[in-house]
């Protein structure tokens, strides 16, 4: 599959501070996402993958091959964080419908692969290449999803904003971020409110 799905939707400038190094693996034990990195052995989280629909969708997903495709393309530090660390094979995930109309939760995928260096940083070809990536040393990563099933209905950005449930999520507090951690109250929240 060719890089199609972004997040962010920004390609790489080509020139950076030729002094920026890859980031090594930052300690978690501390600040406002170290839930996210801590888990029990065995423990499967929730996250929320974002994607412009225009670009790759819910729909272009369950007709991949084995309803799987690399998530591509996320060029933003916080996020890249959460794919190289933190997501891990069996993780649950809701692929949301981003710069949408409206935006919303369309469907379920889970983690089949956990985090490797993306390999459309480093091909000038793509629009997610990084002229400052290095092979050798890694900047950005992805996993690999595979599709699960379409929500009976979409659950919209204002659906989940309006929600008291919801008023936490992450998606609602850090917009800019396209990786996100789901509680499962919210995942449970989410998939309740696609069903009516």
């Amino acid at each position: 599959m060719t890089a199609k799905k972004s997040a962010s939707k920004q390609p790489a400038t080509a020139k950076r501070s030729a002094a920026k190094k890859a980031p090594q693996s930052a300690p978690y034990a501390e600040g406002k996402w170290a839930d996210a990195f801590a888990r029990a052995k065995g423990e499967r989280r929730n996250w929320l993958l974002k994607s412009e629909p225009d670009v790759f969708s819910f729909d272009d997903l369950m007709a991949a091959k084995n309803k799987t495709t690399f998530w591509d393309g996320v060029r933003n530090t916080g996020s890249r964080n959460f794919l190289r660390d933190a997501l891990k094979k069996g993780d649950r995930v809701f692929f949301y419908h981003s710069n949408a109309e409206p935006s919303a939760i369309a469907g379920i995928c889970e983690v089949v692969r956990e985090g490797y260096p993306d390999h459309t940083a480093f091909d000038p070809g793509s629009a997610y290449f990084d002229a400052d990536s290095d092979a050798a040393n890694p900047m950005w990563f992805m996993v690999d999803v595979r599709g699960v099933e379409k929500l009976k209905r979409p659950v919209t950005l204002a659906e989940i904003k309006a929600s008291p449930a919801l008023s936490q999520m992450a998606l609602v507090r850090v917009s800019r971020l396209a990786v996100t951690p789901v509680s499962d109250a919210e995942w449970e929240a989410v998939v309740a409110m696609s069903k009516k």
